[in-house]
């Protein structure tokens, strides 16, 4: 093992384990106040640990390894994408000590939020699109003289 690799790795234990660092929670918390800069910063958090599974998975050579990880990292997609109404709705609420230009940058952070989240690679081919006059057969017929 390389000199590289075991700070990789260290770099990679100490991001897994930063929420345990009190320093670091106390300089989080001196913002409690704010909702939306609590909830945004778990989503970043949360789209850090699912990008870094994402890039594993790419790596991984053992199929079923990669299976359940693209499986993990859609299912905290399809969550995150779930709580992102929820983020517009505090995004929206008026804070004190908060410019009317902070408001709208934190609508536009969340407004990109989804393009975001759904350019996380999670292992599934393009969705084959449709249009709506293709058949699912193609050896219909329709009968007009009837």
């Amino acid at each position: 093992m390389s000199v590289i690799d075991i700070l990789f790795r260290i770099d990679d234990i100490c991001k897994k384990y930063d929420k345990y660092d009190v320093e670091k929670q106390r300089s989080i918390n001196a913002s409690s106040d704010d909702a939306f800069a609590r909830l945004y910063s778990s989503f970043e958090s949360q789209i850090e640990a699912i990008i870094r599974k994402s890039e594993l998975a790419e790596m991984e050579t053992n199929r079923a390894t990669v299976v359940a990880l693209n499986a993990e990292v859609r299912r905290t997609k399809a969550r995150l994408l779930d709580e992102v109404p929820k983020l517009q709705k505090l995004a929206q609420k008026k804070v004190k000590n908060l410019s009317r230009e902070e408001l709208e940058a934190r609508t536009d952070l969340v407004l990109a939020l989804p393009e975001r989240i759904q350019a996380i690679p999670d292992g599934s081919r393009g969705a084959f699109k449709q249009s709506a006059w293709s058949a699912s057969n193609k050896n219909i017929n329709f009968d007009s003289s009837g």
